[in-house]
């Protein structure tokens, strides 16, 4: 883990991590994280498409936010951290939205011979809305 981490952040159970913005979101954004992923599906790029879907434009792959939500993670724990991370889809995300990454500490432990801390994930919308949910647990 990071030295910061464990320096500036209680990993009490209940200790609230500090949230982080991304964003405002742009179609640019949906089309490179498109291009990295090879998922093109023109309902995330192409506005006809997409209103000829029944949506009023554009929207995020959900991928991008459980991407944003790793990065969140692993800039507070490290990337050789991560013992387990998973979402669940919650809200579409629109062209302008400002995400909020955010987490929870529910569980702090050992488990194979390190140290461990259980999270609750959350990415919500400026809307108030939930865009995904997660959990994860890191090595700390």
């Amino acid at each position: 883990m990071p030295a910061e981490t464990e320096a500036t952040i209680s990993l009490d159970e209940g200790t609230e991590l500090p949230p982080r913005p991304f964003g405002p979101l742009t179609r640019t954004n949906f089309v490179r994280y498109q291009g990295a992923s090879g998922d093109f599906n023109p309902i995330h790029h192409d506005e006809h498409f997409a209103q000829s879907a029944g949506f009023p434009t554009v929207f995020s792959v959900g991928m991008l936010q459980a991407g944003l939500l790793a990065t969140y993670c692993t800039d507070l724990f490290g990337p050789d951290n991560v013992r387990r991370f998973k979402v669940q889809f919650r809200e579409q995300v629109w062209p302008d939205d400002t995400l909020t990454a955010s987490g929870t500490v529910v569980r702090r432990h050992a488990e194979d011979g390190e140290e461990r801390v259980d999270l609750e994930l959350v990415v919500t919308r400026q809307t108030g809305g939930t865009a995904i949910k997660g959990q994860a647990t890191f090595a700390v």
